[in-house]
C-alpha cells in the first residue's frame, strides 16, 4: 500500500518513538481508526468535546473496564455502572455507540496508542484547531450555499441536504437518511465539537465518503455558522417536510389528471359521437 507523505512520517514519528519506550509502534490500521472514529467526539488532552478527554484515561479505569466498554458502552451502562453513568450524564445523554469491527485486539491497541499520547506534552490529537474569530453573515450565507449544494465543497464531498435537513428551507426540505441538523450546534455544545464532528463524521454512512473527500477548514466554518444560526433561530413556522411532499404529491396527481382530461377529451367524443348518432338514426327509423 502506498502512503502520503505526512501520513509516512507520522508513522515514522510513532515507530521511533514507540521503539524508545519498548513498545511496539502503533499500526497503520489503529491511527486510521482513531481518527475515523475517535477524534470527532474526543480529545487526547485538549479538553471535552462531545464525549470525554482521552488523556490520562488509563489512569481513571482499568484496562478491562476500558475495553469493555469500548467493546459496548451500552452494556456497561445499562449495568448501572456508576462511572459510566456519570460519563453519560456529563455527555448530555449522547451515548457512545457500539464501533463496527472493533474487537478485543483493536481495543487493546487504540488504549495502547492512547498511553502513548497521552505521555506527550501535547499530542497532535489535542483537538481540531477551529478560529476563534467572530463568525459573519458572510460565513452563515456561505454555510446555507455549502449545505444546499449551490456551493461545491473543494474536496469533492456531497452536500449536506442530501441526507440532512435543517428548520427553514422551504419547500420539500433536505434528507431524511441523516438526522435533522436544526440543533446540532446545541447538542454539541459550540462551535469546537461541532467542528470536529465535521471534520470527521463518525457514522457508517459518513465515514467512506467525507474519508475520501474531506471538507476544508473554512467550509466548516462557514457551515458552524449556518448550523449555529439555524439552532439560534428556533423552530420554522413552515410545514413539516413530510406534509409538503405529500401535499405536493396530492396537487401534482390533480394535475396530472387534469392534463390527461385535456389531451384524451377528445378521443373520448370520437367515440360517443359516432355512437349517439348512430342511435339517433335508429330511433328516428323506428
Amino acid at each position: 500500500m502506498t502512503l502520503n507523505a505526512p501520513k509516512t512520517l507520522l508513522i515514522l514519528f510513532f515507530a521511533s518513538a514507540s521503539l524508545a519506550r519498548g513498545q511496539d509502534p502503533p499500526s497503520e490500521e489503529t491511527i486510521a481508526f482513531y481518527e475515523q472514529n475517535c477524534m470527532s467526539c474526543h480529545t487526547i488532552g485538549g479538553g471535552r468535546l462531545t464525549g470525554p478527554d482521552l488523556k490520562g484515561v488509563s489512569e481513571r479505569q482499568t484496562r478491562e473496564w476500558l475495553v469493555g466498554f469500548i467493546l459496548d458502552p451500552k452494556k456497561v451502562i445499562d449495568s448501572g455502572d456508576t462511572y459510566a453513568a456519570e460519563i453519560l450524564r456529563e455527555s448530555r445523554g449522547a451515548l457512545m455507540t457500539k464501533v463496527p469491527g472493533i474487537d478485543r485486539t483493536l481495543a487493546e491497541k487504540l488504549l495502547s496508542f492512547i498511553d502513548a499520547e497521552s505521555a506527550k506534552e501535547t499530542s497532535r490529537y489535542a483537538g481540531l484547531q477551529v478560529s476563534d474569530r467572530p463568525l459573519t453573515d458572510a460565513d452563515i450565507a456561505r454555510g446555507r450555499r455549502l449545505f444546499l449544494g449551490k456551493d461545491r465543497f473543494e474536496g469533492g464531498a456531497p452536500a449536506c441536504v442530501a441526507c440532512h435537513t435543517v428548520n427553514g428551507l422551504g419547500g420539500l426540505g433536505g434528507g431524511r437518511l441523516g438526522p435533522d441538523l436544526t440543533s446540532a450546534y446545541a447538542r454539541l455544545e459550540g462551535r469546537n465539537a461541532l467542528a470536529a464532528w465535521l471534520s470527521a463524521p463518525p457514522s457508517a454512512v459518513m465515514q467512506p465518503v467525507y474519508r475520501k473527500h474531506p471538507v476544508e477548514s473554512e467550509e466548516i466554518l462557514a457551515l458552524v455558522a449556518f448550523l449555529k444560526n439555524t439552532a439560534e433561530s428556533g423552530s420554522s413556522d413552515a410545514p413539516p417536510a413530510t406534509l409538503s411532499f405529500l401535499l405536493a404529491g396530492f396537487g401534482g396527481a390533480i394535475a396530472l389528471l387534469l392534463v390527461f382530461d385535456f389531451l384524451w377529451r377528445k378521443r373520448y367524443r370520437a367515440v360517443r359521437r359516432p355512437l349517439a348518432s348512430g342511435r339517433l338514426a335508429l330511433d328516428r327509423q323506428s
